[in-house]
């Protein structure tokens, strides 16, 4: 015998029934007509986020590429419309708007980026062409000093070629690899310059006789009477504009005409 609905006591063993009445079987899931299974209730969830609001945001993660500023605004924008008009069912706003401030931070940014590299990639230009005629100046220099404390240590006259202003494989500072120049220099190549050393001989021999003094010292080869020196930019335009030129007179001279300076050429000051 069943339970009322408004009894206290158990009608079978006396006892008294929980508060509110006879207990009651909580109801269940109501099974799918033509199924033995009870459908799931519905699960609440976030909605997928928009793949044109994704998209704005990695183009605005590249704005400082102009293409990139553009397609951020507009994906932005698509994906901002898509959102309003699905109810709910897509998300990614925030992600969207932060794509459109990226692109539209970009779109201010670029072309004041654009006017400061138009400036002062020119005077970054100017101030590196400045620098390699200073140092070419101060090679030539380097070369004329180099050449008279060869005369005067190794008596063999000025060296024949860079090859012996500089510095040999094993040994170092004797008559045919003196030492006096670095290697980059004896190379014929540096700071942006191409140095070509020529040497001068008596009535256009190809060499002297090596006396018995420079032989005393070391000498296989003789030395130049004279010589000439020549620097000219590697990149005419880029890497310098000025040639300049210098012999064994010890003064250098230059041009900007763009042909290589020669004995004629004007002093430099």
């Amino acid at each position: 015998m069943a339970n009322p609905d408004s009894g206290q006591y158990c009608s079978k063993c006396g006892q008294p029934l929980p508060a509110g009445g006879a207990a009651r079987t909580a109801p269940g899931p109501v099974p799918v007509p033509g199924s033995s299974f009870p459908t799931p209730p519905p699960v609440a969830g976030d909605p997928p986020t928009s793949g044109k609001a994704i998209a704005s945001l990695v183009c605005g993660i590249f704005t400082f590429f102009l293409p990139a500023s553009i397609a951020a605004i507009i994906l932005g924008h698509m994906s901002l419309s898509e959102i309003r008009k699905s109810a709910g069912r897509i998300g990614g706003q925030g992600i969207a708007i932060t794509g459109l401030v990226l692109g539209y931070l970009g779109v201010v940014i670029i072309p004041f980026i654009l006017i400061v590299a138009a400036v002062a990639i020119p005077n970054l230009l100017r101030a590196r062409m400045a620098a390699n005629e200073a140092s070419a100046v101060g090679s030539l220099r380097t070369i004329d000093v180099a050449a008279v404390q060869y005369a005067s240590g190794y008596e063999n006259g000025y060296p024949s070629s860079f090859q012996v202003f500089g510095y040999g494989e094993t040994i170092v500072g004797n008559c045919n690899h003196a030492g006096l120049i670095d290697r980059r220099l004896a190379g014929g190549q540096h700071s942006g310059y191409i140095f070509t050393y020529t040497p001068q001989f008596p009535n256009d021999a190809a060499g002297p006789v090596v006396s018995p003094k420079a032989a005393a010292k070391g000498c296989t080869s003789g030395g130049a009477s004279g010589y000439t020196v020549t620097a000219d930019p590697l990149q005419p335009g880029t890497s310098g504009v000025r040639s300049f030129f210098t012999d064994q007179t010890g003064v250098i001279r230059f041009s900007s005409n763009g042909e290589s300076a020669t004995a004629d050429s004007p002093p430099l000051q």
